[in-house]
């Protein structure tokens, strides 16, 4: 364990003293809202866009917007969005609160009371497997290995994108590599060799470690693992987490920077986004995934004005079409056909505190709010990792989003 976590850490129960598996039902798929939470004890103390040459991603930079916003005569201190704020809230009493209740409790505590879970043979079809978190309605599996009888790895949407962008050719060209591959070739394929352990945690480690392993190591699925069997018994993520933390956060004393402003806290991305025009093709904002490696993208129209949102989870659905041969529709078509169970463009603007952006994310259940002005153009983006490492690490001196 690093230094600078290991001192931040307190000694958290041990899951047998919290019940053990005798008292928790598992069956395993993450049923995200739909699961009942068990009740902690409440604690007493207190990411190049430019892609290939064949298809250039289009980029809308927070420092184009800048100079846009300062031919209209608004000041640079509007459109940068200074941290200060946020370093002297940092030092006020109560700040800490989230930090000790994340510490103070499990991963155990956050593992719903009853869930199933999809695991994969690393021998299944690679289509078959992108089909069934379709049909399942989830964004990644533990992969099973079975001549290592381990699990070694998670198959997530990504590797979708990864595949689609590794062997499209053209919308006359048949991708065989899904058609044909199962898991273990493409892993041999991608990984060549360099195959890395399995990023896991423990259901006795705290919740505060596990907000650090998901944003240190920039993943968005934590298998939690049984300390004896090594059996997958849950997957947490930063939504899940969140929702935790928004619930049972409400009986704890409300620290003052709930009440401050994005503006004024500065907390989000605001430079060198990654963005994509509605009238570019799925194939360039597969670039833009791959390139800049982050999860979604805010579509803009010309006038640089957010119109929508095109997800990783997104792409899945082309499986489930089986449109993954046609790349060549424009990333605005894509968004009119895609179903209205996604999620779709939610905002917030400068003015709004960050209590009602955190309350706005947890209700809708997204994984991020797109920051706009009064004429819907892109100022920013705050995701549930930018909310999670602000609430809970930065309180410690940990910035993981850095590191």
């Amino acid at each position: 364990m690093e230094p600078e976590l290991e001192h931040t850490l307190h000694r958290t129960p041990s899951w047998s003293s919290l019940g053990g598996l005798e008292h928790q039902e598992v069956s395993f798929l993450e049923q995200g809202d739909s699961t009942s939470w068990p009740s902690p004890a409440m604690p007493t103390s207190p990411e190049r866009s430019h892609g290939k040459e064949r298809a250039k991603a289009p980029r809308w930079t927070r420092q184009e917007a800048m100079e846009e916003r300062e031919l209209q005569g608004l000041g640079e201190g509007e459109a940068l969005f200074p941290r200060l704020g946020w370093d002297d809230e940092l030092q006020k009493p109560g700040a800490q609160v989230y930090m000790h209740f994340m510490q103070e409790h499990t991963c155990y505590d956050a593992m719903a009371t009853s869930s199933k879970l999809v695991i994969f043979d690393t021998t299944l079809e690679i289509k078959k497997a992108f089909f069934a978190l379709v049909a399942n309605g989830i964004r990644a599996a533990p992969l099973w290995d079975s001549k290592k009888q381990s699990f070694v790895g998670m198959l997530t949407i990504t590797d979708f994108i990864l595949v689609l962008h590794r062997y499209y050719r053209s919308p006359l060209v048949q991708i065989y590599e899904i058609e044909e591959h199962k898991i273990e070739t493409w892993r041999e394929i991608y990984l060549q060799g360099c195959f890395k352990p399995l990023v896991s945690i423990s259901p006795n480690n705290s919740l505060f470690e596990a907000v650090y392993s998901l944003i240190k190591n920039r993943i968005h699925r934590l298998p939690v693992l049984d300390p004896v069997s090594g059996a997958v018994l849950h997957i947490l993520t930063h939504k899940r987490l969140l929702k935790f933390l928004h619930i049972f956060g409400a009986l704890l004393p409300q620290p003052s920077f709930l009440s401050r402003t994005i503006q004024d806290l500065g907390i989000g991305t605001f430079r060198d986004l990654a963005v994509v025009l509605d009238t570019a093709p799925i194939l360039t904002a597969l670039d833009i995934f791959v390139d800049r490696r982050v999860s979604a993208l805010p579509v803009v129209n010309e006038a640089g004005q957010v119109v929508g949102l095109y997800s990783r989870f997104d792409v899945i659905h082309l499986a489930a079409q089986q449109t993954y041969n046609h790349l060549d529709v424009s990333v605005g078509e894509a968004l009119k056909q895609r179903t209205l169970c996604l999620e779709g463009v939610l905002s917030c603007q400068p003015h709004e505190s960050l209590g009602e952006v955190i309350d706005r994310i947890a209700r809708e259940q997204v994984h991020r709010l797109v920051l706009v002005d009064d004429s819907q153009h892109l100022l920013g983006v705050v995701s549930l990792s930018d909310i999670l490492q602000a609430l809970v690490l930065s309180p410690a001196g940990i910035d993981a989003l850095s590191a």
